[in-house]
């Protein structure tokens, strides 16, 4: 077996990538404060082609040295927006007809593998701080709550990992399970 190599990959340029088609799905990062998660978000977005992300509160923000170092350059392809409180981001994304899901541990959770995917509406995930997880703000303003089953002895994941352990599943099953 040979390893492809980087122009065998046939990725596209960042304007091509700028125009085309996106996953219906945005990130909401509620006051995450390390610029390596943030940066490493990025580049879930962009492996995703996923339409945009929004970093809240102190969440840091491009150009910052850390996100660039993770983000390996996807903060140029990706459309991202600052919002001053995460609650500014939830308020505009359900303006626009979002539906908003925390990932997070709650009571009245859904498993990640047992989400219903919405149809004909988009997605936001809204993911929070390292220590004190989503704002209590977005958990009453979601419509529901995306938990990662974990077996182990640790009961939380970190947030980059969460990221793209709940962005894979929620493509590939709107890229692949939709199309049949």
């Amino acid at each position: 077996m040979r390893k492809l190599k980087l122009e065998e990959l046939n990725r596209l340029s960042v304007d091509d990538f700028r125009e085309a088609d996106k996953t219906p799905i945005v990130l909401v990062l509620d006051n995450v404060r390390s610029a390596l998660n943030v940066g490493s978000a990025f580049r879930t977005a962009d492996a995703f082609a996923l339409k945009k992300v929004y970093l809240c509160g102190i969440t840091a923000q491009p150009p910052h040295r850390e996100i660039l170092k993770t983000a390996l350059g996807a903060t140029e392809s990706v459309d991202w927006e600052y919002k001053a409180t995460v609650e500014e981001a939830i308020t505009a994304l359900q303006g626009e007809g979002y539906q908003i899901w925390a990932a997070e541990q709650a009571e009245q959770r859904t498993w990640l593998q047992e989400f219903p995917l919405p149809e004909n509406q988009p997605l936001a995930v809204v993911f929070g701080n390292e220590v004190t997880g989503v704002s209590q703000s977005v958990m009453d303003a979601a419509d529901g709550a995306i938990e990662i089953p974990q077996f182990g002895t640790k009961h939380s994941l970190n947030v980059s990992v969460s990221v793209g352990i709940v962005v894979w599943e929620l493509f590939r099953r709107l890229r692949f399970e939709a199309k049949g």
